[in-house]
């Protein structure tokens, strides 16, 4: 077997997990607005909006460090093009979540499907796992347990999307209705498609550095 040199530089690994923290937040954010839909209705949906925009300028910041990052490093813990990936594929994920908030500020949403709640609940959950994985892309330890809990959590997010389709093409809504709250659920099962992007990426990484 070759001998393997890894730079013992940990900017990378943290990049990579202040990335995931961002998807964290976007994913509070996210259950913060479906709580003011399903209470007083969109009198804090500007505000909840412009805090998902910041946290979406704040992750394309990140992105954009680890980018620097590899230009600049002569030496990188994993292959440039993985590292650029990983990157894109985080990026994402927050952007599909801020794409839903705004639009469901936009479309000036009241109520949205009670669903959606699960559709978040993936998100939450995905994110929160991958906040805890990138710390351990420096050791290539314990890994599969999460690509393989994200592909879980995948096949959950289709069933439940397909619950909310099939419920708003139930005739419960209004035709203008069903087509604005498609793009959101739409846009919420992009996001949690993206964690599996996100997921296959870490498991290339790992069996490349195995």
């Amino acid at each position: 077997m070759p001998l393997r040199l890894r730079p013992n530089d940990p900017t990378f690994y943290d990049l990579f997990t202040e990335s995931a923290n961002h998807l964290v937040e976007g994913s509070r954010i996210l259950a913060e607005l479906l709580g003011s839909t399903a209470g007083t209705g969109l009198s804090s949906s500007h505000q909840i909006a412009a805090q998902m925009k910041d946290a979406e300028h704040a992750a394309d910041e990140t992105t954009h460090s680890i980018i620097r990052r590899v230009n600049s490093t002569f030496v990188t813990p994993f292959d440039r093009e993985d590292i650029y990936r990983l990157a894109s594929d985080l990026d994402d994920v927050m952007d599909f979540m801020e794409e839903a908030v705004d639009t469901i500020h936009l479309f000036n949403l009241e109520k949205l499907p009670e669903e959606i709640a699960e559709q978040i609940e993936v998100l939450q959950r995905a994110a929160q796992l991958t906040a805890e994985t990138m710390p351990r892309l420096r050791t290539m330890k314990d890994l599969a347990e999460y690509w393989i809990e994200i592909n879980r959590l995948e096949n959950t997010g289709d069933a439940v999307h397909r619950r909310l389709v099939a419920k708003l093409f139930s005739g419960e809504y209004e035709a203008l209705t069903v087509m604005k709250l498609k793009t959101v659920v739409d846009l919420l099962e992009a996001a949690i498609d993206a964690f599996e992007h996100v997921a296959n990426t870490v498991e290339q990484i790992a069996v490349k550095e195995s």
